[in-house]
């Protein structure tokens, strides 16, 4: 009887296992561009089961054991189109073909930076780098100008160790050579050039765009070493509302607010950002504070216009106050201006106004823009006092036309006027006692012209040349040449090379020149400086079984004439000005990988090797001499890696960077290192999404809590240098000096913030 269970127990199994095998089928398939164009490795999942594969490189997939009847395929890769198909299995085997499209926003989003005019990033004949400010929040910060540290190859540079102002390297060229615009307007620059990435509220910006090379050619003076524009949102693309609250172990805490609003005829965008810190902390012990104390509160309105024919019309302003200050601890505002106790206090208000409107002509594209901006800063370093005020007007007139299938033209006028007083010798007329003034009046009149030429599928020309007549220094041509050649759509060359000019105003470019801490000697009437560029950039897209690699790989040369270098070394009590008397050399290569998996891990990591010195000619053996610039890193790094849990949808973020050793301005018989240290400035981040639009996140800034020298200020003892002259406890003579600066003095610290969205 045992043995008849049994066998009727294996019977009923097999009959079972049996119907089980009958009812389920095979699905045999390939996925494809509408082309015919085979996906590789992209997955397909069949829906509410754990069933599914990859493709292989010529796009086939398999599923087998899948229940018969109506199922539903899943398609996602990286740079395409998600997208679900309905399929019905009635047999053994069930064919099927997907055909799926390209993501233009995951790998090929749309710039304007380069041609000035829309253009989808992989077209463009100039390479550009794309940023969302979903990249800039994988380590939260208060200003644009400190979320730029993860992006390879840009460094925030600090330029004064106790009122933390700095400004933009690209690729080792300082600041000054780094236009920042703000939808596409050159409102940034001069007095403003340390303070205008600060307060953008992260809900105004759509997206960054960094071209790394010459760009003067369209933008004209300031775009040697390369641009940044910050493009902000168009109200019909922003969230109903928008807010974001963080505050940091260290007291620092930051609002940014958006909020949309209109109606059919206009729609308008309004954001406010908010930046309080007011926590004095020495943990170096040198009596100086190692943060700056700053309250910032910055207002973005952006208005859009209906029009008819989808033609273009917006305004936008914004208006920033700020009030910083940093030095010694037991400073307070009574002390401003003294000799008393020691402090840098700065007062900002500044004024910003940006416009596009499109000309109502049929048939043609012409676009006017125009901006203007009024800079205001009252400042006292210590006793000494910098007075300025800048107002910059800018007015440009585009026409974009079609010639041909394969000639695509841009000719433009464009004028700039700067306005420019202080209270220093670069405005003054006679001694310091003359008490007479002349404000610097600067008119830039130009004129641009480029063709795009399309050559077949593979090739692409892109010819410019602009002309610009300087009120103060006469006629300047600034031509270039773009190649690009694509031999197939995952491999892109581009080859750039231009020439590129640059007016210098010392006293709005060089916080050091303001300190007090040195004399001021410009040894003769300075000659703007000119540039040469060359430019190779490599771009590939590898398609594998784990995911997509981007590659872009990027050699870049800059030669100078005239530059214009600031002398900290022939007398420590001097900062000396003058054009090089020979030239100067920024050289390098650079190397960005982005590797999205097929599962949600992504890498991105980039590094960049330079050289950046001058020849310049010793005036007593007349022969040229090699020297390295001062705070430029010989080779930098950045990462970012992001790591997500679907079931939970939470989000871990990893990012950092490390910067090669920098020399430094020291000082005669100075007991310093002459080269920093490599250090590294690394965050993680925790965000948690909730359905309803909020998120929350944390997370640690400066893991390895890296913070410079605590002796980086000389003799911060004696800030006004009363006992300098003391030659017993003084020997060397050493004066007060707080530009041997490289890096921020704030040390690890946690954070928490909370955002809310309503779509």
């Amino acid at each position: 009887m045992k043995q008849v269970i049994q066998l009727y127990i294996i019977f009923v199994m097999t009959v079972m296992a049996h119907a089980a095998f009958a009812q389920t089928g095979k699905i045999v398939g390939k996925v494809a561009l509408k082309n015919g164009e085979p996906i590789p490795f992209a997955n397909i999942a069949v829906a509410k089961t754990q069933l599914g594969t990859a493709s292989d490189a010529q796009g086939n997939f398999v599923i087998e054991n899948v229940p018969l009847g109506k199922q539903v395929l899943l398609f996602s890769a990286i740079g395409y189109s998600s997208f679900s198909r309905e399929v019905t299995l009635s047999g053994r085997v069930t064919r099927v073909k997907l055909e799926a499209k390209e993501n233009a926003e995951a790998l090929d989003e749309i710039v304007v930076t380069g041609t000035m005019k829309a253009i989808s990033r992989k077209e463009s004949p100039v390479p550009i780098e794309v940023f969302s400010p979903q990249y800039f929040k994988k380590n939260p910060t208060p200003a644009l100008f400190e979320a730029l540290q993860i992006v390879n190859g840009v460094r925030p540079q600090l330029n004064c160790a106790v009122c933390n102002t700095g400004d933009i390297h690209i690729n080792g060229m300082e600041g000054p050579y780094t236009m920042v615009m703000i939808d596409g307007m050159p409102i940034v620059s001069g007095l403003s050039t340390v303070y205008g990435l600060n307060g953008i509220p992260n809900s105004m910006i759509e997206r960054v765009e960094v071209v790394k090379g010459p760009a003067s050619t369209l933008y004209g003076s300031e775009a040697v070493g390369g641009l940044i524009n910050v493009i902000t949102k168009t109200p019909d693309k922003a969230a109903l509302f928008a807010l974001d609250v963080m505050g940091t172990s260290w007291q620092e805490y930051n609002i940014d607010l958006g909020v949309k609003f209109g109606n059919r005829r206009a729609s308008s965008l309004l954001g406010v950002n908010y930046f309080n810190y007011n926590n004095p902390v020495d943990n170096n012990g040198d009596g100086f504070t190692d943060m700056t104390n700053q309250n910032r509160l910055s207002v973005f309105n952006k208005w859009s216009f209906k029009r008819s024919d989808n033609r273009v019309a917006s305004l936008a302003g914004r208006f920033i106050y700020e009030d910083r200050w940093g030095g010694q601890m037991n400073w307070t505002p009574e002390f401003r201006g003294t000799d008393e106790v020691y402090g840098e206090s700065i007062y900002t208000t500044r004024y910003e106004l940006v416009g596009m409107y499109q000309l109502p002509i049929d048939g043609e594209k012409i676009m006017s823009n125009f901006s203007y901006s009024y800079h205001d800063q009252n400042s006292v370093y210590g006793d000494t006092w910098y007075l300025a005020q800048q107002q910059i007007a800018f007015g440009q007139l585009i026409w974009d036309k079609k010639i041909s299938k394969s000639h695509d033209a841009l000719l433009g006028l464009a004028l700039r006027y700067t306005w420019y007083d202080d209270n220093t010798p670069a405005t003054r007329i006679g001694d310091e006692n003359s008490g007479i003034n002349e404000p610097s009046e600067v008119y830039l009149p130009g004129i641009f012209v480029q063709d795009e030429i399309t050559i077949g599928k593979a090739h692409k020309v892109l010819l410019g040349m602009r002309y610009d007549y300087n009120s103060d220094h006469g006629s300047i041509f600034t031509p270039r040449f773009n190649y690009k050649f694509t031999p197939n759509k995952n491999n892109i060359f581009r080859l750039s090379i231009g020439n590129g000019f640059r007016v210098v105003n010392l006293f709005t470019e060089d916080h050091a020149a303001t300190t007090g801490a040195r004399e001021v000697i410009v040894r003769e009437e300075l000659k703007p400086e000119r540039s040469f560029n060359a430019n190779l950039n490599y771009q590939r897209y590898l398609a594998t079984s784990f995911g997509v690699l981007s590659i872009d790989a990027t050699l870049f040369h800059t030669r100078f004439s005239n530059k214009i270098i600031a002398d900290y070394e022939t007398n420590d009590n001097q900062i000396v000005y003058d054009n090089l008397d020979g030239y100067a050399i920024s050289q390098g290569a650079s190397l960005n990988l982005d590797f999205a998996f097929t599962f949600p891990l992504k890498i991105m990591a980039g590094i960049t090797a330079m050289e950046v010195y001058s020849m310049d000619r010793n005036a007593n053996t007349g022969n040229l001499e090699r020297n390295r610039q001062l705070l430029t890193e010989n080779f930098s790094g950045t990462f970012a890696i992001s790591y997500t849990v679907p079931k939970w949808n939470l989000s871990i973020d990893y990012t950092g960077n490390v910067y090669g050793p920098m020399k430094l301005p020291i000082l005669e018989n100075d007991f310093r290192k002459e080269f920093s240290d490599t250090y590294s400035l690394q965050n993680i981040q925790i965000t948690k999404k909730f359905a309803n639009g909020f998120e929350v996140y944390g997370g640690i800034k400066n893991l390895l809590n890296f913070t410079p020298p605590a002796n980086s200020i000389m003799r911060a003892f004696d800030p006004f240098d009363k006992t300098a002259d003391d030659p017993v406890n003084n020997p060397n003579g050493y004066t007060f000096d707080p530009t041997y600066v490289y890096a921020p003095n704030q040390g690890i610290r946690g954070f928490l913030g909370v955002r809310y969205t309503v779509k």
